[in-house]
């Protein structure tokens, strides 16, 4: 993944400051309890929502037992159909043949479709580095932009913002970057989309390059799928002459059958809607409507690595839904930018630490940041149990140790001495008992535990002795 988010600090220090700020916990709690209220409505109107449910995790799982066919039968149709495949293992090299692309076309600005795997390998970032200008059309992606922010939520980036920061950012900061907002632009979502609407309208009349990237392939045809809701993505999908699209390798589904299932659940778990507004769909290269020039770039980016851990890789069946996001306690109160990844909220949690790896501080606290309620799971709709597999990267970074993992394993194994021994256990709960005047309110070497939790109070006497007198 990209080195944007890495350097921020682990993520109990960054949620202790988020949670902090009023305005913050403020905006996400409206944004996100209204998404999810809308969201039980328009799965409850499906009688067969866990049908459903299941045949995505199964057609999941079964094009990621046989990922390499899938992919070797998706480059084909794409090329059939005029289009050209490139394969990136990395950041790096996906960064480099799209930066080569452009540059080959001799433009240097281009049209963005709202997309995570380009933010995940920090493309704009690469591009500016090589001269080349990155426009965002996504309206929450154009307010980060323009507010020289990072996304904080997987469905709505902008979801920390409320109305009132919206229209300041916009008359700020829309003339450095081309059309100015009009004078007097209010606070409502009408004039915020209208002045959105306007600035971007030049933009797409005279991009000549597009960059995408996309919800599903269809392997039997070579055919992409981006779903949204605001008319952005359908501009740049069929205006520019040239269009690039940056992929994740999980993406794939078999066939046209197999996309009829996630074209039910995605838009109930999202949006909350019976369909997108937008459901756009490319096959190769067009003379008419459509991309002259189609390139798609295949990205890993440590995905074969998350694919080879049997528990682990039900987290590459995420279609990028966020409804987990939108039902976690944690991620409610903490917001996205805790999270260090443009992958936040409860799937971050487990995708992020597969494919960066738990050797920074940052991923391997990420594990941590949930309590296990097992809401995400209840609302996946392809059913990826998130609670095991956090679980199973606690275990993966207890493995490899630290100091406080130190401590831990050494405070269990005198705790096991100690209960093997029932004499020894007695005296010590005797002692504790008569000493409980001097006991601490925080336990030394525990901050992490006690510093938003007091210590029992020691009772007065210990069990043992007490049901000897009353019960013997």
């Amino acid at each position: 993944m990209s080195g944007t988010f890495i350097g921020m600090p682990a993520f109990p220090e960054a949620a202790a400051e988020a949670v902090g700020n009023a305005t913050l916990r403020a905006n996400l709690r409206h944004a996100t309890r209204t998404i999810r209220d809308k969201r039980a409505v328009a799965v409850a109107e499906l009688d067969d929502w866990a049908e459903l449910r299941e045949a995505g995790k199964q057609i999941k799982d079964r094009t990621l037992h046989r990922l390499d066919h899938y992919l070797v039968q998706l480059e084909e149709s794409v090329t059939a159909a005029g289009g050209t495949v490139h394969w990136a293992a990395d950041a790096a090299e996906a960064n480099r043949i799209v930066a080569g692309l452009v540059k080959a076309t001799g433009e240097s600005e281009v049209v963005k479709v709202k997309s995570m795997a380009t933010q995940e390998i920090g493309l704009n970032e690469a591009l500016e580095a090589e001269g080349i200008t990155a426009y965002e059309t996504d309206l929450a992606e154009l307010i980060v932009q323009l507010g020289e922010d990072r996304p904080s939520h997987i469905l709505v980036p902008a979801i920390h913002r409320n109305r009132g920061e919206i229209r300041d950012i916009f008359r700020s900061e829309m003339g450095r970057w081309g059309r100015p907002a009009p004078e007097g632009l209010g606070d409502s979502p009408a004039e915020l989309a209208e002045a959105a609407r306007l600035h971007l309208r030049e933009k797409f009349l005279r991009a000549r390059v597009g960059i995408s990237g996309a919800n599903f392939m269809v392997a039997e045809t070579g055919t992409l799928v981006v779903v949204e809701s605001e008319g952005n993505g359908r501009m740049c999908l069929t205006l520019p002459e040239t269009l690039i699209s940056v992929v994740g390798i999980e993406k794939v589904v078999p066939t046209w059958r197999d996309l009829e299932v996630f074209l039910q659940t995605l838009p109930r778990s999202s949006t909350a809607e019976r369909m997108n507004p937008y459901t756009s769909m490319w096959t190769g290269t067009s003379d008419d409507d459509g991309p002259s020039d189609f390139h798609l770039v295949l990205l890993d980016n440590g995905r074969t690595d998350v694919l080879a851990d049997e528990v682990g890789r039900q987290a590459l069946r995420c279609i990028r839904c966020s409804a987990c996001l939108n039902v976690c306690p944690v991620y409610e109160r903490a917001g996205g930018h805790a999270y260090g990844s443009v992958y936040p909220g409860p799937i971050g949690a487990v995708l992020t630490p597969q494919l960066r790896g738990t050797t920074s501080e940052i991923d391997a606290s990420l594990p941590y940041a949930s309590t296990l309620c097992g809401a995400c799971y209840d609302v996946c709709p392809v059913a990826i149990d998130i609670p095991e597999v956090l679980v199973h990267l606690r275990e993966e970074v207890a493995d490899r140790g630290g100091r406080g993992h130190r401590l831990e394993k050494a405070a269990v194994k005198a705790a096991g001495w100690v209960l093997d021994r029932p004499g020894v256990l007695a005296a010590g709960e005797r002692v504790a008992a008569r000493t409980r005047g001097l006991h601490p309110g925080r336990l030394p070497g525990a901050s992490a535990w006690t510093d938003s939790r007091d210590l029992p109070r020691m009772p007065a006497e210990p069990f043992r002795d007490w049901w000897r007198k009353n019960r013997s």
